[in-house]
């Protein structure tokens, strides 16, 4: 959906939890430890990210150290690890400067579990996205069979309900509600219908 608004609005996307996976997928390719604070610091020294338009499909997607990534992050072994990660203040610290220069002239649809708390808690529009968990695991189960053909339901869900876990309860910028947003549950909305009421209210936003 984020995708989506943006490119209704003319807007630059930028998915925050893509930035994550990827820094989880280096660590996961380089053996960082993540209780080596110094290995950390140094690893992030060695990270650019950025997000490039795919001419085929007209998405932007994540390319990190000159590689396009987007497809590996979306697996299952960057999954159980990309929570741990993020909940590292030193790559927090690094991301969100990244996401806040990114956003820094506006225009922007930024996408994540803390943007509207942490990274812009300005923002002229939050929006907090929810939905019953047993359909948000159906939807991710979707997603990623099409991938993993053997993954199993009950890996996805075990997965998620961790992943909300930890980042709801880490120290630093936890998974939250920011107390301005307008909350979004899209548990028996079609696709169709909450990009309808995204749309409405980010041009009651502009428009204002």
């Amino acid at each position: 959906m984020a995708r989506q608004l943006a490119k209704e609005l003319n807007y630059i996307f930028i998915d925050s939890g893509a930035m994550y996976r990827a820094i989880a997928l280096y660590f996961i390719q380089h053996r960082i430890d993540l209780h080596d604070h110094h290995a950390i610091e140094q690893a992030l020294e060695n990270i650019t990210l950025s997000f490039q338009k795919n001419i085929h499909t007209g998405s932007n997607e994540i390319w990190m150290n000159g590689e396009n990534v987007d497809q590996r992050i979306r697996e299952m072994e960057v999954a159980s690890k990309v929570s741990d990660v993020a909940a590292i203040k030193a790559v927090r610290g690094f991301a969100v400067a990244q996401q806040q220069l990114m956003g820094k002239d506006k225009g922007v649809v930024m996408d994540g579990r803390d943007i509207g708390t942490t990274v812009f808690p300005e923002a002229e529009l939050k929006i907090f996205m929810t939905a019953n968990v047993d359909v948000r695991v159906e939807r991710r189960f979707k997603e990623l069979s099409a991938i993993h053909p053997s993954i199993a339901l009950a890996e996805v869900k075990a997965n998620l309900q961790s992943r909300d876990h930890l980042d709801s309860t880490r120290e630093v910028s936890p998974l939250k509600k920011a107390e301005d947003a307008l909350v979004l549950d899209n548990s028996e909305l079609t696709p169709e219908e909450q990009f309808s009421m995204a749309l409405r209210w980010a041009n009651e936003k502009i428009n204002a």
